[in-house]
């Protein structure tokens, strides 16, 4: 990567863009951080930045090569408010951008997956990755996390069903390599942890971890959908709650090797994750 090259990190203070932005600074890399509120972060040039404000566009892609994109969050169409800016940022100069999507989404699939279509298209260089769910639902600040910490529960409509749970420190290294490498993957990376866990396996780690019973409160696709719509749009719930069904019905059951191939570590363990974050919080409360 030129060093003197300067990477737009959207949503820069959020569970992936942080840790990408903080991992491309503390590798002496050029960040712009962008965010709503272009909140000050360390090493990096802030910036504010809003899909649905265009024009706040043009100060976050001035001088910027790449771009790591996390779309809207909760929007059950952000092609168009992400393909206006894509468009403006490849006439600004940006080469090389990373998509942030979901295992749950191919290319050409609903949401994010009309934008992941779209990339190879505009960019010169790109990478679409595909993490499975984020072992941080369980320890940051998500509806799962919250419900441990208030209830000891964990409610799906997941039943048995099995995912690869990632870390986000480990997407995070593979987005860095993705921007920075002298080649970009061009291709789409699913991104797994080391095992496929049932959220019972979860609700177990997380007990023995936290010395706190959690348990795993099965719901029904209804059930779910229901609470969902109640707090949000109910074509992203409708989505979620289908999300769910899925993984009851296998379709997250599987782990790739994606994450030790870039980085060449292997992916971290959910414990290993949950002694990290839950034992950490747990101390600060004390």
């Amino acid at each position: 990567m030129n060093p003197t090259a300067t990477t737009l990190v959207i949503g820069a203070t959020g569970t992936t863009g942080g840790r990408t932005a903080a991992q491309l600074i503390a590798a002496g890399h050029r960040v712009r951080a962008a965010g709503r509120r272009a909140t000050p972060l360390p090493g990096a040039d802030p910036v504010r930045f809003d899909w649905y404000d265009p024009t706040t566009f043009g100060a976050a892609l001035d001088g910027v090569d790449r771009a790591y994109l996390v779309p809207p969050i909760g929007d059950p169409d952000p092609a168009a408010v992400m393909l206006p800016f894509l468009r403006e940022a490849v006439a600004a100069g940006v080469r090389r951008a990373v998509l942030l999507s979901s295992s749950a989404i191919p290319e050409g699939g609903p949401a994010v997956g009309a934008v992941h279509r779209a990339l190879p298209g505009l960019f010169e260089q790109w990478a679409v990755l595909r993490p499975s769910w984020f072992m941080q639902n369980f320890t940051g600040a998500h509806a799962h996390a919250d419900s441990i910490r208030t209830e000891g529960l964990i409610r799906t409509a997941a039943g048995t069903g099995r995912v690869g749970f990632v870390d986000a420190d480990d997407i995070a290294a593979v987005a860095v390599r993705a921007l920075t490498d002298d080649r970009a993957p061009d291709t789409d990376l699913v991104l797994t942890g080391p095992e496929a866990l049932s959220h019972d396996d979860i609700a177990a780690i997380v007990s023995r971890v936290t010395g706190r019973p959690v348990v795993h409160h099965p719901l029904t696709h209804e059930d779910m959908y229901d609470r969902l719509a109640a707090v949000i749009p109910p074509e992203f719930a409708a989505m979620l709650a289908a999300m769910d069904r899925a993984i009851a019905e296998g379709a997250e059951d599987r782990t790739t090797d994606t994450v030790e191939r870039l980085t060449g570590r292997p992916p971290t363990p959910f414990r290993v994750v949950a002694e990290r974050e839950l034992r950490a919080g747990a101390t600060r409360r004390g």
